[in-house]
């Protein structure tokens, strides 16, 4: 994400992630549903995408705030948030530039701290835009060890990030989590394709960190 909602276009990504998400794999859109349960209250989803969270969203939370910055994603967001179950907004404005006045009791971020610009940064406001006790929820892609974590490297030094919207697949994020403030209390990994796949982004984090109360 930039500091303006006007320089973040990313209109090839914006195509193949509509498609790739609509033809999402179930192994991922059961840990969407898990990174999702027990919510309560009102959350602010960072990079909201399509909107392919807002169906797992539970009847607890009270309003959902979404953020994407990408008009051509919002566009489609918006369209999902009409048919959701649960109020949701949603705004063009980068999490950086975001403010309602208001603390949140969660913060959710799926496959978006990949693609941040300055992840520590986003953290951090992440951070203060949470009450204390707020929980953050997250399923992202992460940095692999050995031979595929070599490959991450290599592709997010060429071809990648570019192509795929600045996702870096080679990202210590779960350290950045916790250099940002929060209280890791729940992690695993996952793959969500065989591990011989030849793609950098089948393994996923899956977590849950608190502000401190």
């Amino acid at each position: 994400m930039t500091a303006a909602a006007s320089e973040v276009h990313h209109p090839f990504f914006a195509r193949f992630w509509s498609v790739f998400v609509a033809h999402e794999a179930k192994a991922v859109k059961a840990l969407r549903r898990e990174n999702l349960a027990g919510l309560s209250g009102r959350v602010l989803e960072v990079g909201a995408g399509t909107g392919a969270n807002f169906a797992y969203y539970p009847e607890s939370v009270e309003q959902v705030v979404a953020v994407e910055p990408e008009p051509r994603l919002a566009a489609i967001a918006r369209d999902a948030a009409s048919g959701a179950a649960i109020p949701v907004a949603v705004t063009a404005e980068t999490v950086e530039a975001f403010s309602d006045g208001e603390q949140f009791d969660a913060v959710v971020c799926s496959l978006v701290l990949c693609s941040v610009h300055d992840q520590d940064a986003v953290l951090r406001r992440l951070h203060s835009l949470l009450r204390p006790g707020g929980e953050l929820r997250y399923l992202e892609h992460v940095a692999s060890a050995g031979g595929r974590g070599r490959f991450q490297r290599l592709v997010d030094a060429t071809f990648w990030p570019r192509m795929l919207g600045n996702c870096h697949t080679h990202r210590d994020t779960e350290r950045a989590i916790i250099g940002a403030g929060f209280e890791v209390a729940e992690a695993r990994r996952e793959w969500t394709l065989p591990v011989w796949a030849p793609l950098p982004v089948s393994e996923l984090a899956l977590g849950r960190a608190r502000k401190a109360a």
